[in-house]
């Protein structure tokens, strides 16, 4: 199923949108020069994320994954499988699980979690969370299965 419109606002409806990342580049990946810069950055991530072999899921939510001409970053959820250990990840891949370093380094605010880590909490009120804007409205995020 392709991606949605975006609603009045400039965002996706409110929902967890699949995609692959294919199907995100071609939609978010081009516009404006910004616009390219950030998605290689997403790509970036992207393969360090899979070169753990433990990804079980990268969300995008934020300007990237709207209609902001040039987003100033990519904002990304990691969610990985419960047995994955940040410490035994390979170095390359390090800079992901330590967000200021990936803010600094690769212009990108990633967050990271394991269904196991939420205490109960389902995963899917997790990501929801995300989906609220500052000013309460809700988006829609766009969730890239490898």
């Amino acid at each position: 199923m392709p991606l949605p419109g975006f609603n009045a606002f400039g965002d996706l409806p409110d929902g967890n949108h699949p995609a692959s990342l294919a199907e995100v580049i071609a939609r978010f990946g081009s516009g404006s020069v910004q616009r390219a810069a950030v998605t290689g950055r997403l790509q970036r991530i992207y393969q360090l994320a899979v070169g753990t072999n433990q990804l079980d899921r990268l969300v995008v939510f934020g300007s990237y994954v709207s209609d902001v001409n040039d987003p100033n970053d990519v904002d990304v959820i990691l969610v990985m499988r419960n047995d994955f250990r940040s410490e035994a990840c390979p170095i390359e891949s390090s800079i992901l699980f330590d967000h200021t370093r990936a803010n600094d380094e690769l212009k990108a605010s990633i967050f990271w979690v394991r269904p196991d880590m939420l205490f109960g909490e389902p995963l899917k009120e997790f990501l929801a969370f995300w989906q609220t804007k500052r000013d309460g409205r809700r988006r829609g995020v766009v969730e890239i299965r490898p």
